[in-house]
């Protein structure tokens, strides 16, 4: 993973930390972009994660979301900061049928509390979920 914001140190901290994480594992997630205050990542869909219409569970693009925008935060507050999520919000915008490709940015990064949103997209780009989340530092 290449940043062109972060050095390959703090990238390097991020990625081990991020790998420690058994959900990355248990969701095949694969992050693809990590910026100062950004984060990317791929999921593939699986039919063991299908809802009751059979499409992507919502519930599971909520655990992709709230992940990738912690990712965004310790991009700012760095790798071994602690955070817990908050506040949790998402609207859902339309089925997922498909992989999904989520980008998370810092909306405001605090000393105390940070803002982060996230948009979930299918591999048609169509816009599928849309999230806020808050986090807190915890010391």
């Amino acid at each position: 993973m290449n940043s062109t914001t972060l050095s390959s140190e703090a990238t390097k901290a991020l990625m081990k930390r991020i790998d420690s994480i058994p959900i990355m594992d248990t969701l095949s997630m694969e992050i693809t972009g990590l910026e100062v205050g950004g984060c990317t990542a791929f999921v593939p869909r699986h039919e063991r994660w299908n809802g009751i219409f059979e499409t992507f569970h919502g519930g599971i693009l909520g655990t992709i979301a709230d992940s990738i925008t912690c990712f965004a935060i310790l991009t700012q507050l760095g790798a071994e900061a602690n955070v817990a999520t908050t506040d949790f919000n998402i609207r859902f915008l339309r089925p997922c049928h498909t992989d999904v490709t989520c980008h998370a940015e810092v909306i405001r990064p605090g000393k105390t509390l940070s803002l982060a949103e996230a948009k979930l997209y299918d591999t048609n780009q169509k816009l599928v979920a849309v999230a806020q989340v808050s986090y807190i530092l915890l010391e």
